[in-house]
């Protein structure tokens, strides 16, 4: 049987990825070979985060580490049936327009690592800079633009960085337009809420970054406390300072399954065997495998690097704005 004619077990019809996902050889770091030990391919999408180990009745996920932590996952096929119980909402580039800001930090902590403040990055560098967690951000760029430093450096510079603008953002001062909330927004919450289903916010952004971007966006809606309104809110926790202790919150971010684990089965009390009344919302590649290694749905969301990371196949459905997603969610 043709390979182009089959469906592969969590990713769907083959001939349907073929513009997306890449054939490798070998993958896992050397632990697979197609056409080895019941192989049948090795997928990866065009910007290789992670890597689909293809079996006749299963896939595994292997999701790469930039701090030297890989990690295996089953990929389960992810089924929605509409109405939705509860929807799991991204923060960055979902919820609030905030992406450009924070790769701005990134390039400035490149540019203070070099010593150089003319230092920009390049456009190829987006889908390695946005989506994943901040160290994956700064050891790819280390790895590419200045690699005699260390990431334990790099990140000291993204905090003091990040601390004196966001004092700044709070003085009225600051990185102009830093935290927009996305067209719609409100409109969509209230609906969503109105229609009793429950709605989880999930980033990978640590507490510090993420809890003033969500009460910004709720101050220019006039909505009130967050904490009030969405049912779970989970972030990649604390950072870790001397001095501080720190949550997990830098080696198990998305791509890894256990921010939309931890929002639906300990945030929102979804049962595993109600995955297929749970959907997500995302722009971002990291964030779509995330959702689909969680076990759910997803729909993709534009302005992202979706598409040009070539997770597009991930996706339920792909969607221009949040009220384009509200009938897939409501099944309608």
């Amino acid at each position: 049987m043709s390979m182009l004619s089959t469906t592969l077990p969590g990713l769907g019809s083959a001939a349907a990825l073929a513009s997306d996902l890449l054939d490798l050889e070998v993958g896992g770091d050397g632990r697979w070979r197609a056409g080895v030990d019941g192989v049948l391919r090795i997928l990866t999408p065009r910007d290789r985060k992670v890597e689909f180990i293809v079996f006749a009745d299963y896939t595994l996920a292997f999701v790469k580490s930039a701090m030297g932590y890989p990690a295996v996952y089953p990929l389960q096929d992810a089924e929605f049936t509409g109405p939705a119980e509860a929807v799991l909402m991204d923060l960055d580039g979902t919820s609030v327009r905030s992406e450009p800001f924070w790769v701005w930090i990134i390039e400035r902590t490149v540019a203070r690592l070099l010593n150089d403040e003319g230092f920009r990055l390049e456009e190829v560098d987006e889908p390695h800079v946005s989506g994943h967690s901040v160290s994956e951000h700064l050891q790819y760029c280390i790895n590419k633009y200045c690699p005699t430093a260390t990431v334990e450096e790099a990140r000291r510079h993204y905090t003091a960085i990040t601390l004196h603008e966001m004092d700044e953002i709070r003085q009225g001062r600051g990185h102009a337009g830093a935290f927009v909330p996305v067209a719609g927004l409100k409109e969509f919450l209230l609906e969503v809420k109105g229609r009793g289903i429950k709605i989880g916010l999930v980033t990978s952004g640590l507490y510090e970054k993420a809890w003033p971007e969500v009460l910004s966006a709720f101050r220019t809606l006039g909505m009130g406390d967050p904490l009030d309104f969405y049912d779970a809110i989970i972030t990649a926790g604390q950072a870790l300072r001397p001095g501080q202790a720190g949550t997990l919150g830098e080696l198990s971010p998305k791509p890894h399954p256990w921010l939309y684990a931890e929002t639906a089965r300990v945030g929102l009390g979804i049962e595993p065997a109600q995955r297929c009344r749970v959907i997500g919302l995302e722009d971002s590649s990291a964030g779509i495998v995330s959702i689909r290694l969680a076990g759910f749905a997803a729909i993709g969301m534009g302005g992202g690097n979706i598409e040009a990371s070539g997770v597009r196949p991930l996706c339920h459905a792909l969607c221009s704005t949040l009220s384009d997603a509200l009938p897939i969610m409501l099944g309608e």
